[in-house]
Order: C-alpha cells, then structure tokens, then sequence
C-alpha cells in the first residue's frame, strides 16, 4: 500500500512540475564579454577597431540598451578623450534563428539609445552577440599620449507582451 501511494505522488508531481519546468522564461548572459585591447593610434587620421563576443540565452523576444554616458567613451586619466563608436552583431536574424539586425557603429553618446530588438525563435534559445569599438581622434585634433579606458554596459529586458 505504501509503495503505490508513493508511486502515485511520484507521478502527480511529475506532472504538476514538469510542465512548470519546461515553461519556465529565461534570459542571461553566458558570461561578460572580454576585454578589448586595441593597438595604438599612432597618427592623427588612423581608426583603431575591436569586438568581443558572448551568448544570450533567452526563451522570448528580447531587446538589448546601452550606457550612453561618458563612462563609455574612451578617456585618459587626464580629461583627454578619443571619438568612440560602437557597434553590435549578432549570429542570428531573428528569421530562422533568434537573433536581429546588426547595429553599425554609433557614437558613445547614441550607442542604442533605442533598444535593439531581438526575436526569439522556437527551439534556439540562444544567439552569440558581439560588440565592437571603433575609435579615431576627434577631427582637426590630436588626442594626447597615454593609456585610455572606457566600460560599456549592455542591459537586456523582455519585449513584448
């Protein structure tokens, strides 16, 4: 008697939770994206580029914003600033994997003040995102010599209803 009643609350959580388990919404990050090192400007009118990559995983559409504020242009210690551009790829269109559409290079300022959607497709639950910077002297300028840094934050939401 005790080994059935067992088996029946065994099978009645099985299936009270699996379906709960199976539609539970997610979406994170697999990790941070890694550092960009870029090689030095060295004359007034070269571009200097970088990208780094991560995964999104995400069980429904999604849209992606960025940090617009000074934090994210590239600066030296002392005040000195480079022109900083970003831009954001994925591996998926949104059409037969989860992904969008590719953001070209925008100004720190600007970078995704409107959020860059992402469509989840059925059964692929996660898309490689890469961010990139592209950085120059500002025109009719020479930055200084010396190290910068900038940080750029990527936030994900859900989108929809």
């Amino acid at each position: 008697m005790k080994l059935a009643l067992t088996h029946i609350i065994v099978v009645i959580l099985i299936l009270v939770c699996f379906p709960l388990l199976m539609g539970a919404d997610f979406m994170y990050w697999s990790g941070n994206f890694s550092p960009i090192a870029l090689q030095n400007i060295e004359n007034r009118d070269q571009v200097r580029e970088g990208s780094s990559s991560t995964i999104l995983f995400t069980s429904g559409d999604a849209e992606i914003s960025a940090d617009n504020t000074d934090a994210t242009r590239l600066t030296e210690p002392g005040g000195d600033s480079l022109y900083t551009e970003y831009k954001l790829e994925f591996d998926g269109d949104g059409a037969s994997k989860t992904g969008g559409s590719t953001v070209d290079f925008t100004s720190y300022d600007s970078f995704l003040s409107s959020p860059v959607p992402v469509t989840y497709v059925p059964d692929d639950s996660d898309v490689e995102v890469t961010l990139s910077v592209r950085v120059s002297n500002y025109t009719v300028q020479l930055a200084n010599a010396g190290d910068y840094s900038a940080t750029q934050t990527l936030t994900v939401s859900w989108f929809g209803p």
